[in-house]
C-alpha cells in the first residue's frame, strides 16, 4: 500500500513540476486589450523575459527586455524563484526515484525513508518558491489594476499565472505527502529493527539456559549413580 501511495505522490509532484516549467516559455503572464480604430484592436501581453503586441490581423511582434538593470525588482525576484523551483523540483524527482520502494535502488528501508523525506522537502520548497513568485507577480497586476492613480496600461491575469498556481499547489501537496509517508516508513523500519534485536537477544540467551539445564541434569545423574553404587557395595568390604 505504501508503494502505491509513493507512486501517486510522485505523479502529483511530477505533474506540478511540469506545469511550473511550462510557464517559463509561456508569453501570457499578463495581457491587456486596447481598443483602437473601429476595425482594428491591439493586444498587449508579456512574461518575465519580453513584451509582445498583436493586432486583430494576427500579426504579433515581441521584444525582449533590453536592460536587465532597468527592470523592476519583482521581475528579478520572480525569475530567481521560478528557476530555483525548477531546479529543486528536478532534484526532488531524482531523489524520489532513488528512494521509492518500487525502484529498489536506495537500499534498506531506513535509507529509502531518508531519501524519500529529502525528496519531499525539495518538492515542498520548490512549490513554496513557485507559489511566492506567481503570487507576487499576480499581486503586482492586481495592485496596478485597482489603483485609480495608475495611468499606464493596466494588465490582467494571464494563463501562466493560473497554470503556475495549479502547479505550485500540486508540488506543495505532494511534498507534504512525501514527508508524511517517509516519516511513517521510518517508524515502521525502526519497529522492525527493534523486533529483530529482541528476537536476536532471545536466540542468544536460549542456548545458555539449555546448556545450564543439561549440566544440572548430568550432575544430578552422576549423584544418583554414585549413591546407587555405594548402597550396593557388600558388607565384607567394610571389614
Amino acid at each position: 500500500m505504501l508503494m502505491y501511495l509513493e507512486i501517486s505522490c510522485f505523479v502529483v509532484c511530477l505533474s506540478g513540476w511540469a506545469l511550473v516549467c511550462s510557464t517559463m516559455p509561456t508569453e501570457y503572464w499578463n495581457f491587456s486589450t486596447g481598443d483602437g480604430a473601429v476595425l482594428t484592436s491591439s493586444s498587449y501581453y508579456s512574461n518575465l523575459w519580453k513584451d509582445c503586441v498583436s493586432d486583430s490581423t494576427g500579426v504579433s511582434d515581441c521584444k525582449e527586455f533590453v536592460s536587465m538593470l532597468a527592470l523592476e525588482l519583482y521581475i528579478h525576484v520572480c525569475r530567481a524563484l521560478v528557476i530555483i523551483s525548477i531546479i529543486l523540483g528536478f532534484s526532488g524527482s531524482t531523489l524520489a526515484l532513488i528512494g521509492m520502494k518500487c525502484t529498489k535502488i536506495g537500499g534498506s528501508d531506513a535509507v529509502n525513508a531518508r531519501v524519500t523525506f529529502s525528496a519531499g522537502v525539495n518538492y515542498l520548497i520548490s512549490g513554496l518558491c513557485a507559489m511566492t513568485a506567481f503570487c507576487w507577480y499576480g499581486n503586482k497586476i492586481r495592485t496596478e489594476f485597482v489603483n485609480p492613480d495608475f495611468q499606464d496600461t493596466k494588465y490582467e491575469f494571464g494563463a501562466a499565472i493560473f497554470v503556475g498556481w495549479g502547479g505550485s499547489s500540486l508540488l506543495i501537496i505532494g511534498g507534504f505527502a512525501y514527508c508524511y509517508l517517509a516519516n511513517k516508513e521510518d517508524l515502521f523500519s525502526r519497529s522492525k529493527r527493534q523486533l529483530k534485536r529482541i528476537s536476536f537477544t532471545k536466540t542468544q540467551t536460549n542456548p545458555v539456559t539449555v546448556t545450564s539445564l543439561s549440566l544440572r541434569e548430568n550432575l544430578e545423574g552422576r549423584r544418583t549413580r554414585t549413591n546407587g553404587t555405594s548402597s550396593k557395595m557388600p558388607l565384607d568390604s567394610f571389614v
